[in-house]
């Protein structure tokens, strides 16, 4: 599905997969690749993905939910999903904002992350919910 904003086609579906083909999603991006990001924290830092956001209800598993593995670490807040065949990373519920997956943006069809130009590193390892009190 595409759509006109001010005067250039933007793609608001955008299919991804795993290497293996295992898993495939589609996210609905209406505003295209917002905030590419990585991160510093332990995980983040280890493969190395660039990740962009969508909402809850903005990515639908086409294909593979049974292939489809959690780990969670720490706090267990983060859900991070990845093929069981191929051990590709797609996507995570965040835990700084519960309400959106991050995404892996290289499994994106057609997208090449490095062509982002710059992007912006978060500091994951100093995450404001290590700081607070646990109850």
């Amino acid at each position: 599905m595409i759509k006109v904003v001010g005067g250039v086609q933007v793609r608001i579906r955008h299919r991804a997969s795993c290497h293996c083909g295992a898993v495939q999603l589609e996210l609905h991006l209406p505003s295209g690749i917002e905030n590419p990001r990585r991160c510093d924290c332990s995980i983040c830092r280890r493969r190395g993905a660039i990740v962009g956001s969508v909402k809850l209800d903005g990515i639908k598993i086409l294909k593979g939910e049974e292939s489809l593995r959690l780990y969670q670490f720490n706090t267990h807040t983060a859900k991070h999903y990845f093929c069981s065949q191929c051990g590709i990373y797609t996507h995570h519920q965040r835990r700084s904002n519960p309400t959106e997956y991050g995404y892996n943006i290289g499994c994106l069809e057609g997208i090449n992350p490095y062509e982002l130009g710059e992007v912006v590193v978060n500091d994951g390892v100093n995450h404001p919910a290590d700081r607070e009190p646990r109850v």
